[in-house]
């Protein structure tokens, strides 16, 4: 038999499902383009001025930071996790110092976790306000379901 999972024992019938946030998803999928972003990032710099920095010194900084990236992603349902994300975007930004390019992309992904965090988050409260209006509702008029 298969082991259950925590939400599998808890479920009982008539319960209804858990909604996902739609901030931690867009920010989530902002931090893994990131992590690629990182990556891509890394082999340009090592290339450029691996001779001068060391190359192992500059892929342990582009690597680290991509594995930092993509663990944001499990932290996001708490403050602090968007608060790393943010910095995470100061670092892209601040790589343009190696890589002039990256004033761009870091700006341009700035902006989209900036979008991800605000849009996602009225997606989310719009979500409960029409959550609230059907139970509501459904209190006022009885259950049809």
């Amino acid at each position: 038999m298969a082991r259950l999972t925590k939400a599998q024992r808890e479920w009982r019938p008539g319960m209804k499902k858990k909604r996902r946030s739609i901030r931690v998803m867009f920010a989530s999928t902002v931090l893994t383009l990131e992590a690629f972003v990182f990556l891509f990032a890394t082999m340009s710099i090592a290339g450029l001025h691996g001779d001068e920095l060391g190359k192992p010194l500059v892929w342990g900084v582009g690597l680290s930071l991509a594995a930092v990236s993509i663990l944001t992603c499990a932290v996001l349902r708490k403050p602090f996790g968007y608060w790393i994300g943010w910095a995470l975007q100061l670092v892209l930004i601040v790589a343009g110092f190696l890589d002039y390019y990256m004033f761009v992309i870091g700006a341009l992904f700035a902006v989209a976790w900036w979008y991800a965090v605000t849009k996602g988050r009225q997606m989310d409260e719009e979500n409960r306000a029409r959550e609230a209006a059907q139970e509501a509702w459904d209190a006022e008029h009885g259950e049809t379901a």
